[in-house]
């Protein structure tokens, strides 16, 4: 049990800190334009970071309760879907979601994707094999 949370944990960890440097560091301009173009100011304040924390949280939970009964490929596969396909679906049909983005999200969000999904499958195996 204690693997089990801490492969999750790692692998909010890893999600929280990929989320937060592509849209940052990479996108941020492409999210303000976007916005800005709207008449709206882009959402950046401390709670709207925690709400993605949270986000990170429960999408590695749900890659680990996908994980369970599906190979490494088709948990990340599988979780991207859930996690970043339905996602951009609802903020674009909201309008706030600049399409140009997708260029790089799409790429970055499967790496992010499967290295949780690899945490999370591989991490418990190798920490019982260490005992």
């Amino acid at each position: 049990m204690k693997k089990t949370i801490l492969s999750i944990l790692l692998a909010t960890i890893w999600i929280s800190i990929s989320e937060f440097v592509r849209n940052e560091y990479f996108l941020k301009s492409y999210w303000i334009g976007h916005y800005d173009t709207l008449g709206l100011v882009f959402p950046s304040e401390p709670i709207n970071g925690a709400v993605w924390g949270l986000w990170s949280l429960c999408f590695a939970i749900s890659i680990f309760i996908i994980s369970t009964k599906f190979s490494l490929l088709q948990t990340t596969f599988i979780s991207w879907f859930v996690g970043f396909v339905l996602m951009w679906i609802v903020t674009w049909n909201m309008n706030v979601l600049p399409i140009a983005i997708l260029l790089y999200a799409i790429p970055l969000s499967l790496l992010d994707s499967n290295l949780a999904s690899f945490i999370i499958k591989k991490f418990p195996q190798e920490a019982s094999n260490v005992n």
